[in-house]
């Protein structure tokens, strides 16, 4: 079996759910492109945990993990199924590389995982097992958990890392537009080292990359996009979705590590 690529998704806002913009549209192509994979392996920022921690169950729950948005978010479900087959599959390769993980039989899929699968798989018919982010992760740590998942690829499952290219919650909040230009000048310095394959650059990128700690004054949002770099089995091609900035500074930045792709995006409802 041709392995998978492995995907960085930015899930910006939970809103993103109800106002797909270019962003969704994108995904919504991306997943045509690619067609369904036999599962989907998740890491969003919204499930730390002291060591890793994997979804083990049949029916998982769509949590709302958030407070004060519009109603019709609570009202939206993705009733994806899991795979406790898989789960015990992503533990024992966990294990070959020498992370512990232990399954949880309750947790569902937060809205770092339901949100952009939402939009990539809306049927909801791809099982998904989500794997969680320990609290002590740092960027080799993340790099080197998408190095552990990388065997799933080759097994017909889809690593996804889903974060946000830049995270400012205090800026996001103050919904000033001005504050734009530092998150794309961060956003182009992650892409070209992206496109260059330049893992390394990737795994330092917190302390190099302009603006850095304003886009990302906490890292958790940012380590998922390591998770996915690291799963890729091959360095090049990539496949870069520019989805522009919402909010004035939130980056819908995606990536396609591994695998370039062709997309045909409709027009999207709302930008």
């Amino acid at each position: 079996m041709t392995p998978l690529p492995s995907l960085f998704v930015s899930h910006g806002a939970p809103t993103f759910a109800i106002e797909p913009g270019l962003a969704g549209a994108q995904l919504r192509a991306l997943g045509q492109a690619l067609g369904k994979p036999r599962a989907i392996v998740v890491v969003s920022p919204h499930w730390m945990t002291r060591g890793v921690e994997i979804t083990a169950v049949a029916r998982p729950e769509t949590v709302h993990d958030f407070g004060g948005f519009p109603r019709a978010l609570y009202a939206l479900q993705y009733p994806a199924p899991g795979s406790p087959e898989l789960a015990a599959r992503t533990q024992e390769v966990l294990r070959a590389r020498g992370i512990a993980a232990s399954l949880d039989p309750h947790r569902g899929l937060d809205h770092g995982a339901w949100v952009p699968l939402l939009h990539l798989y809306p049927d909801a018919d791809v099982p998904v097992v989500q794997v969680s982010l320990p609290f002590d992760t740092d960027e080799a740590k993340a790099f080197a958990l998408g190095r552990a998942l990388a065997p799933l690829a080759g097994e017909g499952v889809l690593v996804v890392g889903s974060g946000s290219l830049t995270h400012n919650l205090y800026e996001f909040r103050m919904g000033d537009a001005a504050e734009a230009a530092y998150a794309r000048e961060f956003s182009l310095w992650i892409r070209e080292a992206v496109e260059a394959g330049d893992t390394v650059r990737l795994t330092q990128a917190l302390e190099r990359a302009p603006h850095a700690a304003r886009a990302h004054p906490s890292t958790e949002h940012f380590l998922p996009l390591l998770v996915a770099a690291g799963a890729a089995t091959a360095a090049q091609p990539t496949t870069v979705l520019d989805g522009g900035i919402r909010h004035g500074v939130l980056a819908m930045e995606s990536y396609v590590f591994g695998r370039h792709v062709a997309l045909e995006v409709e027009e999207p409802v709302n930008a």
